[in-house]
């Protein structure tokens, strides 16, 4: 066909496409863990977030976006639908895998904003608190971020963390919660990634 021309594109490789890792900063009001076919009037997957026009702009890892990126994206370590902050899609079993198996060595830090001041006997009530005898509580470790007239920022750094267990330890110290984010999984953090948009996780990067 004379009127056409074909070009084959610079970074074209015959080498099959590696499996993919994204890191999305979700919006409170997703379900982290909801697949896309679950959408609904009550139900918000934050899986939709994955898309072209949310990519982070200045993503670090230079990785050049193709369709199948998208594709066959499992969610990993559940975040409560109120809570904002870093959650990890990804096409790679290897680091599904671990994500799954070693929930219980993983550490997660979240920063958890609660109306008033905290005080440090509750700080150190906290950081001693038991659970009941048929459901121990993690390790924990709370700490005092900063605080205003208003409202004050705690720092928890928490291994084998599930939903509820903030809300559940902030409830026995009688502590209200006004926003929840987290901020890291294992040695990735979210960084500078804006809420709502996404980046890949970078070649050098493990949880």
């Amino acid at each position: 066909v004379s009127s056409h021309k074909v070009e084959i594109d610079a970074n074209a490789s015959l080498m099959a496409l590696l499996p993919v890792t994204l890191l999305l900063h979700k919006p409170p009001g997703f379900d982290a863990m909801a697949d896309l076919g679950e959408a609904g009037p009550r139900v918000k997957p934050a899986h939709q977030l994955l898309q072209a026009g949310t990519h982070m702009a200045d993503d670090p890892a230079g990785t050049r976006m193709l369709k199948r990126h998208f594709a066959k994206l499992a969610p990993s370590v559940p975040l409560e639908d109120g809570a904002s902050g870093l959650v990890v899609f990804t096409q790679d079993w290897r680091v599904a895998r671990k994500l799954a198996e070693d929930a219980s060595l993983i550490e997660q830090e979240l920063t958890v904003e609660v109306a008033g001041n905290v005080s440090a006997d509750t700080l150190d009530r906290m950081n001693r608190l038991k659970g009941s005898s048929s459901q121990a509580l993690p390790p924990v470790k709370v700490s005092l971020n900063s605080t205003s007239d208003l409202t004050s920022k705690l720092r928890f750094a928490v291994k084998g963390v599930h939903p509820g267990l903030i809300a559940y330890m902030c409830e026995r110290m009688a502590l209200e919660i006004v926003s929840m984010k987290r901020q890291r999984i294992g040695r990735v953090s979210m960084g500078a990634l804006p809420v709502g948009q996404w980046r890949y996780l970078q070649a050098h990067e493990r949880f």
